[in-house]
């Protein structure tokens, strides 16, 4: 029998509340498990569990004041693409037109302030959050996760959810390059998987870091194709591929053509970001996911 460790924090007050998160490593996935804290070389890396606990707490307010949720989306600019934002600027060396925040209009959604419907304020993500407080002729009110004040949307930029608790999270660390999932449970957030991951670097035109925030996942292809950088020529696939932003998957090694083997362990898995902008795993992880986490109720929280 394995033994379970208990994780207490008790988080500030809320108001007149006072809440606490409780984390209990209860594994479904044992393989490549790190610990708490490890060594990659000479670097002190960890689990950062204060912040995934503050950010559960978080969530959880989030959740409580929302009538409705949804996600953005415009994948393969599919809704239109987003119009020009309000200080938007084209890059001069990779030409991409991003907002002054840094969000690029590709595969982006237009957010716009209340106050001003004709040209928006700036851009968000595919996949991300929303809370929908009300409609108005075409357009959406909507609250983000992580970010302040209210925005309305054209109402085509959103797909509205079912009603869920969200009772399935996958947290990826940017900064120690390393992902956990999280069921609830009755009385604690149960870790189901704590591994080792590879994240997107940022390197234009054809690298991107995987974006931060608090995503949906969208959907799920046993095999996501990919291209050579520069032409149309398929490269090779990767497996397991569970999509929640733009072309940011969570998959397995991938397997580059003319070779046809299918990888279980990569070496620069926990190392330093060096993808395109996905989150490479080792294949049988990707394939946990995959099974795992119901495409429209698990969400994927992305963080330094």
């Amino acid at each position: 029998m394995k033994k379970k460790l208990i994780w207490i924090l008790i988080l500030p007050a809320i108001g007149w509340l006072t809440t606490s998160i409780k984390l209990e490593k209860s594994l479904l996935y044992d393989k490549h498990t790190l610990k708490d804290n490890y060594k990659y070389g000479k670097i002190e890396r960890e689990f950062q569990w204060d912040k995934i606990t503050d950010k559960i707490d978080s969530l959880s307010v989030f959740k409580k004041k929302a009538k409705e949720f949804g996600a953005l989306n415009n994948y393969h600019n599919r809704n239109g693409q987003a119009p020009m934002a309000d200080s938007a600027v084209r890059e001069k060396h990779y030409r991409e037109i991003q907002d002054k925040y840094g969000v690029r209009q590709n595969q982006s959604v237009p957010l716009y302030h209340p106050t001003n419907l004709t040209i928006p304020a700036r851009y968000g993500r595919d996949g991300s959050l929303v809370a929908i407080d009300r409609d108005s002729a075409g357009y959406l009110w909507i609250r983000m996760a992580k970010l302040e004040g209210k925005w309305i949307v054209p109402a085509k930029y959103v797909e509205r959810l079912e009603k869920t608790d969200f009772q399935k999270l996958i947290f990826i660390d940017r900064t120690n390059q390393n992902i956990v999932t999280l069921e609830k449970g009755t009385t604690a957030w149960l870790i189901r998987s704590m591994n080792p991951v590879t994240t997107g670097m940022k390197r234009p035109p054809y690298h991107w870091e995987t974006p931060t925030g608090i995503y949906v996942v969208r959907g799920k292809l046993e095999k996501m194709y990919y291209l050579n950088d520069g032409n149309h020529e398929i490269a090779g696939y990767a497996p397991w591929a569970t999509r929640f932003s733009g072309g940011a998957y969570l998959h397995g090694v991938p397997v580059a053509y003319p070779n046809r083997k299918v990888y279980e362990w990569s070496g620069s898995l926990g190392t330093t970001p060096r993808s395109h902008m996905c989150v490479r795993n080792a294949t049988s992880h990707a394939k946990f996911i995959f099974d795992w986490a119901p495409v429209g109720k698990t969400l994927v929280i992305v963080y330094d």
